[in-house]
């Protein structure tokens, strides 16, 4: 569907749900994931949330992101919720353990974000991120997103609180650093 050099997005297929949930309840991934207790998810939870994944919208739309050279599914990425009246889509994405650091997961945002901007008119994307996942704060400063708050505190973590940090890049950025590339 939207493709780079290293990954495509494509809409995910049955078959990807065992890789899926190996990735997620991998706890070296989850905590970076889930606010709440990492607590492993189920095939039933993982098959649930397949079965609702929606082609024709409803604000979500969910991608897998598939690495190229081997057609290899190593994580997903997708818009998370829609403010259609204020024009601002909240996104996430997590990759498998084998895949971090390799381009793929910032490639991935890069192809997300415009898409978002450029099929969807939406004017901002933000995220969220906690403040002690520093390879993904660095990832998404490379596709341009800057801080624009910290929740302080919010997250309790292997026996400690740490910052929510949220992140946001205009349509207007966007297109001024992708134009300079």
């Amino acid at each position: 569907m939207l493709e780079g050099k290293k990954v495509r997005l494509r809409a995910y297929s049955k078959d990807d749900l065992k890789e899926v949930l190996e990735y997620i309840n991998d706890y070296e991934v989850k905590k970076y994931l889930m606010p709440g207790i990492p607590f492993p998810f189920r095939i039933e939870d993982e098959e649930k949330w397949y079965e609702s994944n929606n082609p024709m919208g409803n604000g979500k739309y969910s991608f897998a992101i598939e690495r190229i050279e081997d057609n290899k599914y190593i994580g997903g990425c997708g818009i998370n919720d829609v403010d259609w009246k204020n024009s601002v889509a909240t996104v996430g994405i997590f990759l498998g353990k084998p895949f971090l650091n390799n381009g793929y997961g910032t490639e991935a945002m890069e192809l997300l974000v415009g898409f978002i901007f450029n099929e969807m008119n939406i004017n901002k994307i933000k995220l969220h991120v906690f403040s002690f996942n520093k390879r993904a704060i660095r990832s998404y400063e490379k596709v341009g997103f800057k801080v624009e708050g910290v929740l302080r505190e919010q997250i309790f973590r292997e026996g400690k609180y740490h910052d929510e940090i949220i992140m946001g890049i205009l349509r207007r950025e966007w297109h001024k650093k992708t134009a300079v590339e």
